[in-house]
């Protein structure tokens, strides 16, 4: 039983945690949808159970009698971890945290109660009225349960509200949608670990994205370069907002926004590492901490290792969208080979110039600046 871990998600983005879970020693039971996905093969035991499935997964954990478990980088699989978490008495945050921190219109509610700064808005389905909006544009329309810029628009006017809208909601498991201000300023997200109620924020981390209307993020440079006087601002706020969220046992990825004028404003938190390899290499590479140590320690009830193990360096995740990217990255493959940290995906060049969301960019590699 000690060292059996339950990972939830059997694609490329749980691969690291798998890897990192067999270096320290435990055994993977790895559960998802059969799919042919990299971690089947990685797993050293892999269960065809989708990870909504969720009862059927805390009978298989509780016949394999684990010790944790966990997942990165997906708000769906956290979903499943704390459930399964909650009913086996495993470290976790519970059903009412996770629900407040994977649906953005309970995360919204919470904050205005708790006085976290975020955006205004409102909640929309299908059949909602809309005549009487009383909200200035620009505004920004989104699912309230999806992430990775999946259908999310930034519209400056009324005319294209309602389709919007549309495709916001079939976008959606739950088919509802956020209407809301718009927060002007520089993205950014915080990484941090939290044992027992106790939040350690580990780095914070500049986003590029393609700005409106999808925002896809194009790269993530660590650490922010950012004051310390903005940095302490940034940890005592998300420090508060995550204990807004009930987060007690997890990661957490929190993303702002800081205008010029040093105003911050939360846009969503998720108690999960951040995709795009920001928890899986960034933080490593940024600041020499172990961070996915750190994920499996929590999951199992352990005190989670801080320490600096590794050298640390500024580091950037670099995604291709577009034939220029193409371009550059194979520029700096052949000049200057000795700055790249890990490329993590060269083999989809078939769809640069035809990205619509996180999901389908053609490739990413890290560098060291």
């Amino acid at each position: 039983m000690r060292n059996n871990l339950a990972i939830i998600g059997a694609s490329y983005l749980q691969l690291p945690l798998i890897e990192k879970a067999k270096e320290m020693g435990y055994t993977t039971h790895v559960f998802a949808w059969a799919a042919n996905d990299i971690g089947e093969k990685a797993a050293d035991f892999f269960y065809p159970i989708s990870i909504t499935e969720v009862d059927k997964i805390v009978d298989k954990c509780r016949g394999i009698g684990i010790c944790g478990i966990c997942s990165i980088a997906t708000d769906l699989g956290n979903i499943a971890v704390n459930y399964v978490a909650d009913k086996l008495g495993l470290p976790g945050n519970g059903m009412e945290s996770t629900r407040k921190s994977t649906n953005k219109y309970l995360m919204r509610k919470a904050f205005e109660k708790r006085g976290d700064p975020s955006p205004k808005s409102i909640l929309v389905d299908e059949n909602s009225d809309l005549s009487s909006l009383k909200m200035s544009y620009p505004l920004i329309v989104k699912p309230t349960d999806r992430s990775g810029s999946r259908g999310v628009y930034k519209l400056d006017n009324a005319e294209q509200l309602q389709e919007a809208i549309s495709l916001a909601i079939a976008e959606g498991f739950e088919k509802k949608v956020l209407i809301e201000e718009y927060a002007n300023g520089q993205e950014y997200s915080v990484e941090g670990i939290t044992f027992n109620g106790v939040h350690h924020i580990l780095a914070m981390t500049l986003k590029y994205t393609t700005g409106a209307p999808h925002f896809i993020e194009t790269g993530h440079l660590e650490p922010a370069p950012v004051s310390s006087d903005i940095f302490d601002k940034v940890v005592t706020i998300v420090t508060h907002a995550l204990d807004t969220l009930g987060i007690k046992n997890s990661a957490s990825h929190s993303e702002i926004k800081i205008n010029n004028s040093g105003d911050i404003k939360i846009i969503e938190i998720g108690a999960r590492m951040g995709g795009d390899c920001i928890g899986s290499d960034l933080v490593k590479y940024s600041t020499g901490i172990d961070y996915l140590k750190t994920v499996i320690q929590v999951a199992c009830g352990e005190e989670p290792d801080l320490s600096c193990t590794n050298e640390y360096c500024v580091a950037e995740v670099r995604f291709i969208l577009s034939n220029e990217d193409l371009i550059e990255f194979n520029r700096i493959r052949r000049e200057e080979p000795e700055s790249i940290l890990r490329i993590v995906d060269d083999k989809h060049f078939a769809l640069v110039g035809k990205t619509t969301d996180s999901s389908n960019r053609a490739g990413c590699y890290i560098i060291r600046r």
